[in-house]
């Protein structure tokens, strides 16, 4: 999923293409999950900790506390692991969370790692700079995964059983000294010590805490994987190549030998309609880019009408003194759920990983000691803190370049064109904040 949105004023080179795709428009769902009224006489199940969503961040929540000999419950509303999407990017920064939960090597033996980027101009394709990342960011690691390859192999590396399919969570019951009680939509009552709430962009347990809707940032991206495994391979060095019109950007990205990731980011005021017409997706993102270069034409041709999706950018930032805690008793928020990021510096999917880590670093000591109930509210208190301080300023960074390589002024795009981007931008300061040391998680015996 590598498309970079480039901030020429920042020096920015990042977009919708590193981030992952969401499946929903963000007020889509509203099944929100509320306080129970009454109680059930259904039995209760009783878990140390459950993990509600397995997405990214709830698997590696998941794995990251196995390694540490925490045992988990991670509920899937799903009948099996959500295969949409298309690909998401991870900068160096991720690739070190995967390598401290023992699945980067299986990861990077299936994908390529980007050796640079080509920035061009929609007018007529020509060439405005072209990066080298071992010249200008040394050590950078940079490679666009499939989101349902990561998602297998993270679940994988789970005991049978691990997670519950076809598990969609009705309401919070109670909470107490016991834990939390959650009450799922077949009937079952589970408490747990710790719920985390791993439910995305659109998750009914941030609701549940009190957070707002995530905010339509005032653009839309179309994505789409193409699959050249019948024409022998596909052609491309490995490199990001991008291109800026007036309001618009697109840009591709090899992921394998057969696949190309490809996304468009373009203004829009409203996020308009639900469309499901996938055939009609397809052109809608066509016309957007008549008249563009042919190679980003010709790789969105070769996509499969299945292959594409449309979703709106939003974002949730996270102001002190006026966001709620992360974190709610027994219950904590972790990735998209807590703080759903535009895709302009790649790091959405990053951060989630990160999340993971730190959470399962703080958490792990705390569930392990037996009876220590005010040792998990410190632990999540002490996860937020670490965390807050890292992901508002990522968001608004990247909501704010966002904003600005949206621009449609003719005057500022001839600027951008002809000073920022061949003059000013430096690509390695911009990557300061990939530099995240998340260490290795020591594996122990896990509990059953």
């Amino acid at each position: 999923m590598l498309a970079v949105a480039m901030s020429p004023m920042a020096a920015s080179v990042y977009s919708p293409a590193l981030h992952p795709s969401h499946s929903s428009y963000p007020r889509r769902r509203r099944d929100a999950v509320v306080v129970a009224a009454s109680a059930s006489s259904s039995p209760e199940e009783t878990k140390d900790v459950v993990i509600v969503g397995a997405g990214i961040a709830g698997l590696a929540t998941a794995l990251s506390l196995r390694r540490l000999g925490v045992g988990t419950t991670v509920l899937e509303q799903g009948p099996s692991l959500r295969a949409g999407g298309t690909s998401l990017t991870l900068f160096k920064n991720g690739w070190r969370v995967l390598d401290s939960i023992g699945v980067a090597d299986e990861l990077r033996a299936k994908y390529l790692r980007v050796q640079g980027m080509r920035m061009r101009s929609s007018a007529g394709g020509r060439d405005l700079r072209e990066f080298s990342f071992e010249e200008e960011a040394p050590g950078q690691e940079v490679r666009a995964v499939e989101r349902r390859v990561l998602l297998e192999t993270l679940a994988s590396k789970l005991p049978p059983g691990a997670i519950s399919f076809s598990s969609k969570l009705k309401s919070v019951a109670g909470q107490g000294a016991e834990g939390t009680l959650l009450e799922l939509q077949d009937g079952r009552r589970l408490r747990s010590k710790v719920v985390v709430g791993c439910d995305g962009v659109n998750s009914p347990i941030a609701r549940w805490m009190g957070f707002s809707e995530p905010r339509y940032v005032g653009h839309m991206a179309f994505r789409g994987l193409a699959d050249y495994a019948g024409a022998g391979g596909q052609p491309f060095e490995p490199k990001v190549s991008y291109i800026y019109g007036r309001g618009l950007r697109a840009g591709f990205v090899p992921v394998s030998p057969t696949k190309v990731y490809w996304f468009i980011c373009f203004n829009s005021p409203t996020p308009g309609p639900k469309n499901t017409d996938a055939a009609a997706l397809k052109k809608e993102a066509l016309v957007l880019v008549r008249g563009w270069p042919d190679d980003l034409v010709a790789v969105m041709r070769s996509t499969p009408d299945e292959a594409v999706v449309k979703t709106p950018l939003v974002d949730r930032w996270l102001w002190p003194g006026v966001a709620p805690s992360a974190s709610r008793g027994g219950v904590v928020l972790v990735g998209d759920a807590w703080h759903p990021m535009t895709p302009n510096l790649g790091q959405g999917a990053c951060c989630a990983l990160e999340d993971a880590v730190v959470l399962a670093r703080r958490l792990a000591p705390a569930v392990l000691a037996a009876g220590a109930g005010d040792d998990v509210g410190e632990a999540l208190r002490e996860y937020e803190r670490e965390r807050w301080g890292r992901v508002f300023p990522l968001t608004a960074r990247a909501g704010l370049v966002g904003a600005l390589v949206q621009w449609g002024n003719p005057a500022v795009c001839a600027v951008r064109d002809g000073v920022v981007i061949p003059r000013l931008v430096r690509l390695g300061p911009f990557l300061e904040h990939t530099n995240f040391e998340c260490g290795l998680l020591e594996p122990v015996a896990p509990s059953p």
